[in-house]
């Protein structure tokens, strides 16, 4: 069963950074594209970044490029999201997961989500 822990989460400041981590277990990590993804109160699911190094590929969302990066440690079967210049519309709760990973979008493979990480951005 493929599993995934988030944590990094927490409250702070416009313009502030924070950095997800996305531990896997289950599976070998560079066997798969993994997806950040994020639901804000009252909104559906959208997809954040992906990263899919078996064939070059990361995607982000226009929302965030130029602010977040994707990245994994294989050795530590861990992916991560620093996030920098934060802003109020990136408070949400934060999933990682297995994803179909393109150049213009993501999304999540199977069904379900986990326990995620809270991100709130406020002054």
């Amino acid at each position: 069963q493929l599993q995934f822990v988030e944590s990094g989460g927490g409250l702070v400041q416009p313009g502030g950074s924070l950095r997800l981590s996305c531990a896997a277990s289950g599976f070998t990590l560079d066997n798969y594209a993994i997806g950040w993804f994020r639901q804000a109160p009252g909104k559906e699911h959208e997809g954040v970044s992906c990263i899919n190094s078996r064939v070059g590929i990361t995607y982000y969302a226009d929302s965030v490029k130029g602010r977040f990066t994707i990245s994994k440690d294989d050795a530590k079967n861990t992916v991560y999201l620093q996030m920098n210049s934060l802003k109020p519309e990136d408070t949400a709760v934060y999933y990682c997961a297995a994803a179909h990973c393109w150049a213009r979008d993501t999304s999540k493979k199977g069904d379900g989500w986990g326990q995620g990480t809270q991100v709130t951005v406020s002054s």
